[in-house]
């Protein structure tokens, strides 16, 4: 009867409806094929959505409108939106029961978000009996708001309304809604046997056997830096789709690369194609993905290094690197390639539970999910990720919580609320890589330097790493390294958020390079004098070996991070101390005055940290750390902290989120107040590369290709910041004690303001704008 009705309709200008509900029901069965729908009624029950969800366009408005040679747009006084339309076929009786009919009827109505739905069906009756007057036959019972309140969130009703959104997207937009993942483990193991070839006697850790042998498991690892928990999270998702979720997109981005680069062992002359068994090829770009905000970025700096030979030379069209970056980024951000390496804000905004967000959610039901360093995270975004895991769990997902240090207070928020357990792993030895000296004052640079100077005298490895906990200490704390001047400018730099993109982007790299344990291809210590100084970014994740450590207390979980960041694979002596751990912090911290732009400690956190680490005075090892971590920062001691009161406030809040009350567009699961702004002595340093950048965008013959790389030129020349600088400076602008800069618009979606501000080696600074300074009339 269906086919019967749909027959010469059309779905779209070049396909009809029977076209496009068959292209649905390929992808299903696709999907159906690699295991991913568990449950035959459910399959039943999305293959129905997918039939009846787009029946609503035989209307004639519409046939009108999508058969017309000129653009005819929707007409609400004529039409009816399609998904509404579409629920007036589904017939009750093709059902066993009601709920089966609710839950296909729910996600037939709202796979669009184009209206509230219930209002138009409530107003406009008679339009719609008009629309569908030629098919009365198969009007059938309207479904009401009042029951379908209760299934929207449903687990059965969610499912089948995710998988219909994957299936149509992927349908519309022409892509697969899934490769398959049928190499990972193959992968794994041709990487041990290259390793073999080195060292005969190379094997999986056991670790690494223990997230084989626990594959099938929800499972938490606490296992000590440098133990291999990449290759561990690889094992355990195994040839299943998985996403890899890090806290820092610079691990995020490493990771990436060392997946394709060893473990899938790319090989750019083979055109974008690892050859990994005499049958099957694999492609990069329908295998791993980076997911972040800069994913695109990534793709290009690193597969543009495949566009030029071993001279440096760029490569003829016929050698050069097949993958479309711009496709691939487009597959990743659908969540269609089966390893994917991510920031928790691309997978976990689904918690908003706007329009639409049973696909991820969905997605995730089938999928294996590991959280590297869940410690890493503050309050608002551990409820986020808790509040998620809890979701994905209940859909039958599996997940793997791996972490160098993890405190009592986080399993016991874990163990609150998820109906399931998990089966928990150690791997922590009495090895010692770290030698403390606890110091009670402020962390200062004659310290810095009087070790420097005698390291350098002595010709021993000199690589010292300064992490403070503010931006602004660091910058203190480098300008007055730069003071001394026994130490030379090209030993000196500094990390932290507040540089520009091309900028960190560049210092990233440096400190990777830098921070290597080994002399490149040998198993000889790299010796090298260097002072970096940084902020948390350089916690978690990083595959960095300085020699020595100065640090900020903050608190014990931070504190073990970085002095994961020194004396990483132990092998350097530890005999003297190589840790300074300073316990003197900038009250303004713990109390919440001062700077918007300074993060806040919790004080009942930072105190029982201070206790702890105070008892510790020369050598600790692995085993000590955990037992300081289990003793001082539990549940019992944390119950009355900030930290837990704005967890618990946070989660209630995201807990109790009505369905569809949030847009997709408003929801920004990083929680981070900032903008993205061009400093001003940036600006004024590439204004006529951005002037002939923004003419090139505007130009209609510029590829698109090479309009993604202008975008991504002025996007490089950004930084973020708190829009409380951006308040302050067009308040100086206004009393005329700034210079006044117009915005750089990249195009409708993009602008970014101009500030003015300091912007030097150190990075961002803001101007305090008390005096007046020249207006400047800087125009595009």
């Amino acid at each position: 009867m269906i086919e019967d009705i749909i027959k010469g309709k059309y779905a779209k200008p070049d396909k009809t409806i029977k076209q496009h509900t068959e292209d649905l029901l390929k992808e299903l069965d696709e999907l159906n094929q690699l295991g991913y729908i568990y449950d035959t009624r459910i399959y039943k029950l999305i293959k129905k959505a997918c039939i009846y969800h787009d029946v609503g366009k035989i209307n004639e408005e519409f046939q009108t409108r999508v058969t017309s040679h000129k653009k005819i747009p929707f007409n609400p006084k004529k039409e009816v939106s399609h998904n509404i339309l579409s629920t007036y076929f589904i017939d009750k009786n093709e059902f066993e029961n009601e709920q089966d009919y609710l839950i296909v009827a729910h996600a037939v109505l709202n796979h669009h978000d184009y209206c509230d739905v219930f209002e138009i069906m409530r107003d406009k009756k008679d339009l719609i009996a008009s629309l569908i007057d030629d098919y009365d036959h198969f009007k059938v019972t309207r479904v009401t708001q009042s029951k379908l309140a209760g299934i929207v969130e449903n687990p059965d009703a969610i499912k089948v309304k995710g998988y219909l959104h994957k299936c149509d997207y992927a349908a519309s937009g022409g892509y697969v809604a899934e490769y398959e993942n049928n190499f990972l483990e193959e992968s794994l193991a041709k990487l041990l046997k290259r390793w073999q070839k080195n060292n005969k006697k190379a094997k999986w850790n056991e670790l690494q056997e223990y997230c084989i042998e626990n594959k099938d498991e929800n499972i938490i690892v606490v296992a000590q830096t440098g133990m291999g928990k990449t290759e561990a999270g690889l094992h355990w998702i195994g040839n299943s789709k998985g996403f890899f979720i890090l806290p820092i997109r610079t691990a995020i981005n490493a990771i990436y690369d060392r997946v394709v680069k060893e473990v899938l062992n790319y090989d750019e002359s083979k055109l974008g194609e690892t050859y990994y068994n005499q049958t099957k090829k694999l492609k990069i770009d329908q295998s791993v993905a980076v997911l972040h905000s800069n994913s695109l970025e990534h793709y290009s700096d690193l597969y543009s290094q495949y566009d030029k030979n071993s001279n440096g030379q760029q490569k003829s069209e016929d050698e050069k690197e097949r993958i479309d970056i711009i496709k691939y980024e487009e597959i990743g951000k659908h969540l269609s390639i089966p390893l994917n390496i991510s920031t928790m804000d691309q997978v976990f905004d689904f918690v908003y539970k706007y329009q639409g967000f049973e696909l991820k959610l969905t997605t995730l039901s089938y999928s294996k999910v590991v959280i590297d360093e869940i410690q890493m995270y503050g309050p608002d975004l551990l409820a986020y990720l808790i509040y998620g895991l809890e979701q994905v769990v209940k859909q039958g997902g599996k997940v793997a919580i791996l972490t160098a240090t993890l405190p009592q207070f986080i399993k016991d928020l874990l163990s609150k609320n998820i109906n399931f357990k998990f089966k928990e792993g150690g791997f922590i030895d009495n090895s010692v890589r770290h030698n403390l000296e606890v110091i009670d004052e402020r962390i200062n640079a004659e310290d810095i330097c009087d070790l420097y100077r005698k390291n350098k005298e002595k010709g021993v490895g000199n690589k010292i790493l300064v992490v403070c906990n503010t931006i602004k200490e660091a910058q203190n704390i480098y300008r007055n390294i730069k003071e001394d001047e026994t130490i030379n400018d090209n030993e000196l730099n500094i990390l932290h958020s507040k540089f520009i993109r091309k900028d960190r982007s560049r210092k990233e790299k440096q400190i990777l390079k830098f921070g290597q344990t080994y002399v490149e291809g040998t198993k000889d210590i790299d010796i090298q004098n260097g002072i970096w100084v940084a902020t948390s970014v350089v916690e978690a994740s990083l595959d960095i070996d300085f020699d020595y450590l100065f640090t900020e207390l903050q608190d014990l979980n931070s504190l073990f991070q970085r002095l994961g960041r020194c004396n990483r694979k132990g092998v350097k002596d530890s005999s003297e101390p190589n840790c300074y751990v300073y316990t003197e912090i900038n009250e303004n911290l713990l109390t919440k005055i001062g700077d918007k732009d300074d993060i806040f400690i919790d004080e009942t956190i930072f105190n029982l940290s201070k206790e702890a680490i105070e008892t510790v005075s020369g050598q600790i090892s692995e085993k000590d750390k955990i037992s300081l971590i289990d003793e001082y920062l539990t549940m019992d001691n944390l119950k009355t902290s900030n930290y837990i009161r704005k967890y618990n406030e946070i989660y209630k809040y995201i807990r109790d989120i009505p369905v569809y009350h949030f847009k997709a567009d408003n929801v920004d699961l990083r929680n981070i107040l900032s903008v993205d702004i061009i400093p001003g002595p940036v600006y004024e340093k590439y204004l006529d590369q951005i002037n002939e950048w923004i003419r090139e965008l505007n130009d209609f013959n510029t590829p698109k290709k090479q309009k993604i790389k202008l975008r991504q030129n002025i996007e490089s020349l950004t930084v973020s910041v708190s829009p409380w600088d951006l308040k302050a400076y067009r308040k100086a602008v206004r009393d005329s004690k700034a210079t006044t800069y117009n915005p750089v618009k990249v195009d409708n979606y993009r602008v970014y303001p101009v500030i003015d501000c300091e912007y030097s080696e150190l990075g961002y600074v803001k101007k305090n704008y008390k005096e007046k300074n020249s207006i400047g009339g800087m125009f595009m």
